[in-house]
């Protein structure tokens, strides 16, 4: 006999508050893994269909997050104050642009970090993060939400949960392009400019790998600071031809 809506919803709420409980009460700390779906529906004794709305519902929520072929982890959570910042604000160049110089502020320094203090496991997911990112780009998809893990995994190596909670707040706004198309606006060639952004990436990892935390934090300025000045330089050539001044 099939499960009614209802009866389904509530299964995936007792689920979810399993876990959750789990979460609270520090047996599952942030950057573990979870049980897998199967030993999840062996536990609880539901259907894999219910399994998955409970682990929707918590990715929805920020208490986990799913890398595909690995496995869905926990996260840690957010501090109250980054509340204050609404990603649905960020809307024109210049918020992308503000959006950035805060970036620069928080990942050099989770980069740095990242390079002193990050696990080989870390490091891994790190270099898994920049592999995907990079198939990704080849293949000519969208890679907002490659790019966006590959910031996570740095954040979360630096050991301080605060940066990657706040990244993880902000959401795809991370990567500018989510929001303007960088190449079109600054009259890149868009091969060339990913490829920029491909070998930038690289160094940064090189960095941590090695464990040079200035190395790794001039990396990530480097690579955000370019970013910043190439969507300032034409946001400002676009203002002057709307006023009709020359270049």
């Amino acid at each position: 006999m099939l499960s009614t809506p209802k009866k389904h919803r509530n299964l995936a709420e007792l689920v979810v508050a399993q876990l959750s409980e789990r979460i609270r009460e520090g047996a599952l700390q942030p950057g573990d893994k979870l049980p897998t779906e199967t030993e999840i529906v062996v536990e609880q004794g539901v259907s894999r269909s219910v399994v998955r709305e409970a682990i929707s519902r918590m990715q929805a929520a920020g208490l986990v997050e799913t890398r595909h072929g690995i496995g869905t982890f926990v996260l840690p959570p957010p501090p109250p104050a980054i509340m204050g910042i609404d990603p649905a604000t960020v809307m024109t160049v210049r918020d992308v642009i503000a959006l950035l110089e805060l970036r620069i502020g928080l990942e050099t320094e989770a980069a740095g970090l990242a390079a002193a203090r990050r696990s080989e496991a870390q490091l891994l997911e790190v270099r898994a993060a920049l592999a995907a990112l990079q198939q990704g780009a080849c293949r000519g998809e969208d890679t907002v939400e490659l790019d966006r893990r590959f910031h996570l995994a740095i954040a979360l190596a630096s050991g301080n949960q605060y940066f990657h909670a706040i990244l993880q707040h902000l959401g795809g706004n991370i990567i500018p392009r989510a929001r303007i198309n960088s190449a079109r606006l600054t009259h890149a060639d868009p091969v060339r400019y990913m490829e920029q952004v491909g070998r930038e990436h690289e160094q940064i990892v090189d960095a941590i790998a090695r464990g040079d935390a200035e190395s790794a934090r001039a990396a990530m300025r480097l690579h955000i600071g370019n970013s910043r000045e190439r969507l300032r330089r034409a946001q400002e050539a676009l203002e002057a031809a709307q006023a009709g001044s020359p270049v």
